[in-house]
């Protein structure tokens, strides 16, 4: 890992905004992720890169929070869009993953059939 975060783009006592991509949930009609990831600043809930909707780093580059961390269970790694970069960081408020229950790509239901095709890489 690469040096540690900046202070100010972490608030380790905010809650993530919810159990999967705000963004995503926001659409009509909902949308579908394949995986999640947490800003470190405001606890904004995104989806990764390779979902159709990209909003972890729309909201990076929208807010100026520059820090994210996975959102999915078993995995505490951030990373630091400006520096793009792996960054330590402390532990921040629970829950830190969504469910274990929820799978990925999600959430049930959502994914169409042909999800692969409509990932970006």
């Amino acid at each position: 890992m690469s040096d540690s975060a900046p202070t100010a783009a972490i608030d380790p006592t905010v809650p993530p905004s919810g159990p999967g991509c705000a963004d995503c949930e926001s659409h009509d009609p909902p949308g579908w992720w394949v995986h999640l990831r947490r800003c470190a600043a405001c606890g904004h809930v995104g989806c990764c890169d390779s979902s159709p909707g990209q909003h972890a780093t729309a909201h990076a580059a929208a807010s100026g929070h520059p820090v994210v961390q996975s959102f999915e269970p078993g995995e505490d790694w951030f990373w630091d869009y400006a520096e793009e970069a792996v960054v330590d960081g402390p532990a921040l408020a629970e829950p830190t993953s969504h469910p274990e229950d929820q799978r990925s790509p999600g959430p049930r239901g959502r994914v169409p059939l042909d999800w692969r095709d409509h990932l970006h890489r």
